[in-house]
């Protein structure tokens, strides 16, 4: 791996010098020999000089390879530095999805500018996917497949496919439609070429298709991709008119969002707010904050009620942190476990009741091992030992009511139509924070008579 880093990085420092030197000749036959994934590690870590030299070395079609591979939060800064000309040029090469998806992130008037200079055809398939709501199979399925009809024969299929090919997304998959456009069969690439030319599409087709409508979430069309290992999937609309495909690079793409969207919410903060200024990243973190200020007030509040129990035995004090610390990390532990459930489908397999019951006997065996644990820890240190017995006790039920809510929470928001992931990590902990001291004061004061 570091030969080839090293390789690597001498084959950057060449670019860079050529680039220095303004020598396009050279530049081109070095920089075109390497992988698009390669051409925009070097291309993003250039400054805008050099950048827009690339620009004026490289055709619009060649920039489309590079673009493909660009991190998808930069790609629109790059494209509103360029000439409008040359990226619209580029925008019409790239795949319709792709370029949808870079248009989307841009300023409405920039984007209807580039819409006008682009060539017809392209402007015209990137608009009629620009209407569909985000994060929808529509808003992210390609128009450039290939399709052919049930009376073609396969050597007519054949001849089709070889001149449709280049500008499809993937040729994996062939899907059949009829003369109304509507989805009756699939064909694999396989399957076309080793049957009989003679035979015609509809002898050879398999006429179990699994499509996905035009509507659908994107979350949802990515696990049944995962579950049926599928390479592309049909989008059709409610006539089963056949409008897109969907591939498995826009897929990844999907669950890599949807994975970040997830862990933004558990952490009660948006991620992306790193990339702004720090009083734009301080307004979007505000809102949880402010929310979880005022329940830490009443979780104070809380303690306060218990002063005259803590006047008489002051070494309970110490153990808040414990047990509070105790129960905001099992209740994240089973809100992980619980929204990764949703997400995957696994609570619909096995059963929420069923699911349920798994946590609380975790939560029962884990709270009984830490229990005993802190007793035994407690009398040896402090000499004490109903103490220890009562915070045992007292971390046994925490741990046990702490990981029901974990996932009971969740799974209630995930029934009333709410994203469970915004049940976050900081909301779970201060809410467990709570039932703890309520728990821990409750035994504490009912039991006070074996304390003093």
């Amino acid at each position: 791996m570091d030969e080839l880093q090293a390789k690597q990085q001498e084959v950057y420092k060449l670019l860079e010098d050529a680039l220095s030197d303004e020598q396009i000749d050279r530049f081109r036959s070095e920089f075109l020999e390497i992988h698009p994934y390669d051409q925009s590690e070097f291309f993003e870590a250039q400054s805008e000089q050099m950048r827009s030299l690339i620009y004026s070395y490289l055709s619009p079609e060649e920039m489309a390879d590079l673009i493909e591979h660009v991190e998808e939060d930069l790609v629109g800064n790059f494209i509103v530095e360029m000439n409008p000309a040359y990226a619209a040029q580029i925008l019409s090469e790239l795949a319709t999805d792709d370029a949808v998806d870079i248009l989307n992130d841009l300023d409405k008037n920039k984007v209807a500018s580039y819409l006008t200079i682009m060539p017809k055809e392209s402007s015209d398939e990137i608009k009629a996917l620009l209407h569909y709501e985000e994060k929808t199979a529509g808003s992210i399925m390609t128009t450039e497949f290939v399709v052919v009809t049930t009376d073609m024969s396969v050597k007519d299929a054949m001849r089709h496919l070889r001149k449709e090919a280049p500008e499809a997304e993937t040729i994996y998959y062939i899907y059949v439609v009829d003369h109304d456009q509507q989805l009756v069969g699939v064909i694999s690439l396989r399957d076309l070429i080793i049957a009989e030319g003679s035979f015609t599409i509809a002898d050879i087709m398999s006429d179990r298709v699994v499509s996905v409508s035009v509507g659908d979430n994107q979350e949802d069309i990515a696990q049944m991709m995962r579950d049926y290992d599928f390479l592309a999937l049909p989008v059709v609309d409610f006539q089963n008119h056949l409008l897109g495909i969907i591939t498995v690079d826009d897929i990844m793409d999907v669950m890599e969002e949807e994975a970040s969207d997830d862990y933004s919410k558990l952490a009660g903060v948006d991620v992306d707010s790193v990339d702004h200024n720090p009083i734009i990243a301080a307004k979007k973190r505000l809102p949880w904050l402010i929310i979880l200020l005022f329940l830490g007030l009443f979780t104070a509040s809380i303690i306060a009620r218990f002063e005259e129990t803590l006047n008489q035995v002051a070494l309970l004090a110490i153990f808040i942190p414990l047990i509070a610390g105790m129960a905001g990390n099992t209740g994240t532990q089973a809100l992980a476990v619980a929204v990764r459930g949703i997400a995957t489908g696994e609570f619909q397999k096995q059963g929420i009741l069923k699911i349920l019951i798994r946590e609380a006997t975790t939560g029962l065996i884990t709270g009984l091992t830490c229990g005993i644990a802190i007793w035994i820890i407690i009398y040896v240190w402090q000499g004490v030992f109903f103490l220890g017995f009562l915070v045992g006790l007292a971390i046994t039920a925490t741990l046990f009511v702490a990981t029901i809510s974990g996932a009971l929470v969740p799974l209630l928001m995930h029934h009333f139509k709410v994203d469970p992931a915004v049940a976050s990590g900081p909301f779970i902990t201060t809410i467990n924070d709570i039932i703890s001291v309520i728990i821990y004061f409750g035994m504490a004061t009912a039991f006070m008579q074996f304390l003093i």
